[in-house]
């Protein structure tokens, strides 16, 4: 994985500059709702707060909202384009590989070719667009969202990373094991498809790949919907935590209602960014095998660009 983004930053590193900046201001913005939030909360709960006052607090919150979907616009743009683009010289290298360099037209059979151009060369090239912008906005996001519940109250931010460590854990351990389902699910679709352009190859000689994927893909289903169900676990578990530990705070005086409000609308948040970046680590697993498929193919990133 390394060698990974090793490669995409030697071929996109001057463009990942731009996402880096965006995305980093992205999740700077990710507190500011919560703190409105909290400031209108507690006003409304005091009765301190006059109508002007809550307009103002509103208006200052929908900008900041809308400030940070336009930049999310921005950023998902850039990221697209320039995923497309590398996609799109991916293929002109295997192209050229196939036309130009017999040697290596033989090697490769013309079923993996058409696999690699349809599918491998897409999703490494699709995820070099956002292989840096999408893991900064939503680390970033966790945390200044964590940060910000556990400079007002402690104890609900020592809750909010009980609740993400754990997933780091589970999800660390199943993507190891589905990343060698994934690799031999595409082996097998390669040799199958492979037999499929052979006029000498039989029906009964090619199905038995197309059974072999149905239950590779099968054993993957099992395995990212267990895990699935075990992180969704934990975040409700969370949830009522903060509920319980901070409805306790507020009896005891220890903290207010807009705090508690602003914690379980932060850990709500939490979930999106925590849901991301563990659908972003499988992305990237999966995508290094076919990284590095295509490299055992001729395929280099660096030559793709040149």
């Amino acid at each position: 994985m390394i060698e990974f983004y090793n490669a995409i930053w030697k071929t996109t590193g001057r463009h990942q500059m731009v996402n880096i900046l965006l995305s980093l201001s992205i999740a700077a913005l990710a507190a500011f709702p919560l703190n409105y939030q909290k400031n209108i909360v507690n006003g409304l709960t005091e009765k301190d707060i006059d109508p002007g006052q809550l307009l103002a607090l509103g208006a200052a919150m929908c900008g900041v909202i809308l400030l940070s979907l336009a930049l999310k616009w921005v950023l998902g743009y850039l990221a697209s384009v320039l995923g497309e683009d590398m996609t799109r010289k991916l293929r002109k290298r295997i192209c050229v590989l196939s036309r130009e360099s017999p040697e290596d037209s033989e090697r490769i059979a013309y079923g993996t070719k058409a696999t690699m151009v349809s599918a491998e060369a897409e999703q490494v090239g699709k995820f070099t667009g956002s292989a840096l912008s999408e893991p900064l906005v939503q680390a970033g996001t966790l945390v200044v969202v964590v940060g910000y519940i556990a400079a007002n109250q402690p104890s609900l931010g020592l809750i909010a990373i009980g609740m993400i460590v754990p997933q780091i854990f589970i999800v660390l351990i199943v993507q190891t094991r589905v990343n060698a389902l994934v690799s031999d699910r595409v082996h097998t679709l390669r040799n199958a498809t492979n037999m499929l352009v052979d006029a000498d190859r039989s029906a009964a000689e090619i199905t038995p790949g197309f059974d072999q994927i149905y239950v590779t893909r099968s054993r993957i289903f099992v395995w990212k919907l267990s895990s699935k169900f075990v992180l969704s676990a934990i975040n409700g578990i969370g949830t009522v935590g903060v509920l319980v530990v901070g409805g306790w705070q507020v009896l005891e005086g220890n903290t207010d209602v807009g705090t508690v409000v602003a914690a379980t609308v932060g850990l709500t948040r939490l979930q999106g960014p925590t849901r991301q970046l563990i659908a972003f680590y499988r992305q990237v697993s999966a995508t290094a095998v076919k990284f590095d498929l295509l490299r055992e193919a001729g395929v280099d990133m660096h030559d793709a660009v040149a």
